[in-house]
């Protein structure tokens, strides 16, 4: 009986956060252990690579105005202050949202590949038009980071790069799911309305997968869920193909969307503002998914720095 009145709490704790943060990707809290997990990643195979990431980071336009008051922690070592620094940059495109920031790019975050599982169509060579997408936006900041832009800029693409290879790891940013209850498709399951069980509120598929990890937008939260994910989900080999490395993690990325999260059309959303329950075992098996998503997202980022920053 404690066991279940303790994950009845773990997963009310789970639907409040879900229902107050924005749907845009990963929540913050992700983000900002993608980026503790990069920067350690860089600390053990290339501290050049590190520093000159950091040296860049630290010419940032926001780094003496919204980064300099969390910076200022004084329980932070100097060390820590360093990876803090990674993970304010990879939340950072998340902060500026909607603040009318000339950086600020709605459509840089996702790609809207086709998946309409009634007639058997699952598309990674065609996306829904939106503008420039997440593939194309991360080879537009790695070619600013390769060229001779002001360090200020080459900061603001970097924060692009962490950011962006954590969304495009996250499969519900990759999806369209285009069905006769969504004809112009779900927007990535935010009208995909569901329940964790019958006692709890609806919220949207997207917003689930955003909060399944993490919840407290901390420092220390956030790095701890870091070292965990490092120790659970070592470093895998890069995805090897002629097709760029965005590309290649985007696409796998919808297979995941396709197989889990929409469990190959067999999920069912709810119809008006009544969410559909998830299946019993819906949450343990897509979780230890979303986990290993976050740790390759940390790794694959840190191989991206590792290439780009060294080449120019």
């Amino acid at each position: 009986m404690k066991n279940k009145l303790i994950v009845k709490r773990n997963w009310l704790w789970l639907v409040f956060v879900s229902l107050t943060l924005q749907a845009y990707s990963w929540n913050k809290p992700t983000h900002m252990a993608i980026g503790a997990i990069a920067y350690r990643d860089l600390q053990q195979k290339s501290p050049k690579t590190l520093a000159r990431v950091l040296n860049l980071l630290r010419q940032h336009p926001d780094v003496k105005t919204r980064w300099a008051p969390m910076m200022a922690d004084t329980t932070l070592t100097p060390a820590e202050k360093d990876r803090y620094l990674f993970m304010l940059a990879a939340r950072w495109p998340d902060d500026i949202r909607g603040q009318n920031n000339p950086n600020d790019h709605a459509t840089w975050h996702f790609i809207n590949y086709i998946y309409n599982p009634s007639l058997g169509i699952a598309r990674t060579d065609s996306s829904l038009a939106t503008g420039e997408n997440i593939v194309q936006a991360f080879a537009l900041n790695q070619q600013i980071l390769q060229s001779n832009a002001p360090d200020s800029a080459k900061a603001i693409a970097l924060c692009w790069l962490f950011h962006l290879a954590g969304d495009v790891h996250m499969p519900l940013h990759t999806a369209a799911l285009i069905s006769p209850q969504f004809p112009e498709g779900d927007r990535g399951g935010n009208l995909f309305r569901i329940k964790v069980s019958m006692s709890n509120p609806t919220l949207n598929l997207h917003s689930f997968w955003d909060g399944m990890l993490l919840g407290k937008d901390q420092f220390r939260a956030a790095d701890q869920l870091a070292i965990e994910l490092l120790k659970n989900h070592p470093n895998r080999k890069r995805i090897r193909g002629r097709k760029p490395a965005i590309q290649a993690w985007s696409t796998q990325s919808f297979d995941l969307a396709r197989s889990l999260a929409y469990r190959q059309g067999a999920l069912v959303p709810g119809t008006g503002a009544e969410g559909a329950v998830l299946p019993a075992d819906y949450v343990a098996t897509v979780k230890p998914v979303a986990e290993q998503q976050v740790a390759w997202a940390g790794h694959r980022l840190a191989g991206t720095l590792r290439a780009d920053v060294t080449r120019h």
